[in-house]
């Protein structure tokens, strides 16, 4: 995939870019394979909100997504690559030989006409889904199941890939994107290859409306609120926090507060966390 720049005959289109889509090569979804999104704009069964910000944009349709895998041992071949309005990575469509067809994330590499396969006696090949156990130490893989059976749950955003860095007994060591360390058990099923669609980090959304047809209200900064909107508001000019550390609107600790649970079940189960340091 490739960056496009626009002519700057407004000032917000100067700096914005965008995706050119090369690597899709199907504009029209799959109906059997859509379902309904309805809005809640970040409100509850009440009306009241509960997630700031949300509101708006254009209207979707999600796209059944098969993060499990598990119809082994039958070949299906690839028949177009999509735009997912959903997520930041690309989807491709793949209709099996029995004639059912799904979708999946597209890794880097795959295209139309291509054969992908899931199950143990699948190939190691970019595409096909097998459990960990059949996948080489060092391989690059993504859509990542944490409990067998229960699909893939890690790294499926645009450009990501964990590594398999080692498998004893029952559990088998990933590197994770964000440099954690963590255990996974050895029949837990992830897929070969890196996700597609690498460059979205690199879009520069350039314009408000452009987040506005995201469904993103405007986030504005409590630094420039008055102190009885916000703990961070008030003061001479550019002032300080004033307190230990930032606050949200209701006076809690927020951004770079640890929320995970000390005694989580799962911390066993991480090596080595993404700052470097081991869980205690």
């Amino acid at each position: 995939m490739g960056i496009k720049t626009y002519n700057p005959y407004t000032p917000s289109r100067r700096n914005m870019t965008g995706s050119d889509f090369a690597e899709i090569t199907k504009t029209t979804p799959e109906k059997s394979l859509l379902a309904p999104l309805q809005k809640h704009a970040g409100r509850n069964n009440q009306g009241k909100i509960t997630v700031r910000h949300h509101g708006g944009g254009n209207r979707r349709k999600y796209r059944l997504i098969d993060f499990k895998r598990n119809i082994d041992g039958i070949p299906a071949k690839v028949v177009g690559i999509e735009y997912d309005p959903n997520r930041t990575s690309n989807i491709a469509l793949i209709v099996y030989a029995d004639g059912r067809k799904s979708y999946i994330l597209a890794p880097q590499g795959l295209t139309d006409g291509m054969v992908v396969m899931s199950g143990p006696e699948a190939e190691v090949r970019v595409g096909n889904c097998l459990p960990l156990e059949n996948i080489p130490v060092g391989t690059q893989i993504h859509n990542i199941e944490i409990m067998p059976g229960r699909g893939g749950q890690l790294v499926r955003s645009a450009g990501n890939a964990a590594q398999l860095m080692a498998k004893e007994g029952k559990y088998a060591t990933l590197r994770l994107p964000s440099g954690e360390m963590r255990l996974v058990p050895i029949t837990c099923r992830a897929t070969i290859g890196v996700v597609g669609n690498a460059d979205h980090n690199l879009v520069n959304i350039g314009k408000a409306g452009r987040k506005r047809h995201m469904g993103i209200r405007p986030t504005v900064r409590g630094s420039v609120m008055n102190p009885n909107d916000h703990p961070h508001g008030g003061g001479e000019g550019k002032a300080p926090v004033g307190r230990s550390g930032p606050m949200t609107p209701w006076g809690k600790p927020a951004l770079g507060l640890k929320t995970r649970k000390k005694n989580k079940h799962s911390n066993k189960l991480i090596i080595r966390r993404r700052d470097g340091k081991a869980i205690k």
